[in-house]
This record gives structure tokens, C-alpha cells and sequence, in this order.
């Protein structure tokens, strides 16, 4: 109807979310709770559904995800994600006494809002097939403390990298190699950010301690090793299988 603001808008692919005009548009009706419309060729990749009977059922609490398919693997990065925007969320939620600066308080603010939309985007992506909200435990942090708060961050930039950089290798649609790509580059310039915050005037922001001297990448983990390093963040138990 003329005149009528738009709640929904119609894609044919996950990555057109990138295009700066589309991403605005998605932004605003996630915030007015309007809807994105996927085409069919845009989940035909990511059934979430197993048909392997040999594997025994996980507890009914478990989070199962499958990294054999396109489905899981953006499931993993939905789970790093949901971590990282529940975190800086937090810090936010109580940055007044969080000791940070106010410059500081600028740049995590800002890691915030990336974090959101990362774990939004996928989440919208996924659909039907995404995994349910992980339940999060950060009782290890203490959020009236600059130090502390930059230190967690760190670890989580840090396994976010090395995170995508393992994974990346799962993907089989080239689309969402190049929409993970693009994450995990954000994912860096966070990282050396928060280093830069922690060591100013240093050259921890180039994370020669991540970054494989000889090839000059970053690291990659194994999404097993990354799950291990993140237990004492997600209390929601979670199985991988390949």
C-alpha cells in the first residue's frame, strides 16, 4: 500500500546482507521486528537434518552441531557469536563502572554493536535451522575492572580468529567461505585493538604470538579446541560431529 512502511525484505542470498543499502534495511526491521524473506536457493545448503543412525543421541539438553554441512559450521560461528554479543553486552550494560575510558568505552561499544549484528545476521541466515540461545556464564570476570574486562576480551578475539580460520576449510558453498571471510576480518581488527588497549605504544597489536612466523597467518584451530577453551563461558553443553 502507497505510503506504507516496508516490514520485510526479500533475498536470494545470505551475502547480499552485506551490501551496505540491504544491511541498513535489515537493521531497521530487526528493531521494528520486520522480518527477511530468503528465497529457497539461499538455505539449500544448510538443511540442518542427520540421517546417521550410528551416532549415539546426546542428553536432550545438548546442543548437537553438525560441521559436515554448511548448516553446522554457521551454527558454530552463531555460537562463538551469540558468546561475544553477550559479552561485550555485559560490559556495556555496566561500563560506567568499568574503569574503562571514555575513549574505551567508545571502542567496546562499538565492538558491542558489531558483535550483535554478526550474531544477528547468522542467526537470520540460519533460520529454522539455527541452534537455540546458549546459556553463558561470566561470573569468571570482573566487570568493575578495566584489566579484567580487556584480558576476556582478548581471549575472545584471539579464539574468534583462529576459530573461523579452522573452520573455514568445513565450508563446501563459496558464498559463505567469502561471507565467513568477512567476518573473521572484523574478528582481527578487533583482536589487535584490544591488544593495542592493553599495551598501548607496543607491538601487540600485530599479535606476533598468534601468528605463524614462517607462513605470516594467523592461526587455525580445530573447532573441538576452540568448544575446550570456551567451557568456562558456555554452560550449555554442546556436541560436534563430523
Amino acid at each position: 500500500m502507497k505510503g506504507e512502511a516496508r516490514t520485510s525484505i526479500t533475498l536470494s542470498h545470505v551475502s547480499e546482507l552485506w551490501e551496505d543499502t540491504t544491511r541498513r534495511e535489515f537493521m531497521r526491521l530487526a528493531a521494528i521486528g520486520g522480518t527477511a524473506i530468503f528465497l529457497p536457493s539461499i538455505m539449500a545448503g544448510c538443511s540442518d537434518s542427520n540421517n546417521n543412525n550410528d551416532i549415539t543421541a546426546p542428553p536432550t539438553d545438548t546442543v548437537v552441531i553438525d560441521l559436515s554441512k554448511d548448516a553446522g559450521v554457521l551454527n558454530y560461528a552463531y555460537a562463538l557469536e551469540q558468546l561475544e554479543a553477550a559479552f561485550y553486552s555485559r560490559v556495556v550494560s555496566g561500563i560506567a563502572t568499568s574503569q574503562l575510558s571514555a575513549s574505551e568505552q567508545v571502542v567496546l561499544t562499538d565492538i558491542r554493536n558489531h558483535e550483535v549484528i554478526h550474531r544477528d545476521f547468522l542467526a537470520t541466515a540460519l533460520g529454522t535451522a539455527k541452534i537455540p540461545n546458549l546459556a553463558v556464564d561470566f561470573s569468571s570476570v570482573n566487570f568493575n575492572n578495566r584489566v579484567s574486562i580487556l584480558r576476556v576480551a582478548k581471549t575472545f578475539e584471539d579464539i574468534g580468529v583462529s576459530a573461523y580460520n579452522g573452520a573455514g576449510s568445513l565450508l563446501k558453498d563459496l558464498n559463505n567461505l567469502g561471507v565467513a571471510g568477512k567476518i573473521v576480518s572484523v574478528e582481527a581488527r578487533h583482536a589487535a585493538t584490544i591488544r593495542d588497549l592493553l599495551n598501548p605504544g607496543s607491538r601487540d597489536f600485530a599479535g606476533d604470538d598468534v601468528v605463524d612466523r614462517l607462513s605470516g597467518l594467523d592461526q587455525a584451530t580445530p573447532p573441538a579446541l576452540v568448544l575446550g577453551g570456551l567451557l568456562t563461558y558456555v554452560t550449555t553443553p554442546i556436541q560436534l560431529i563430523s
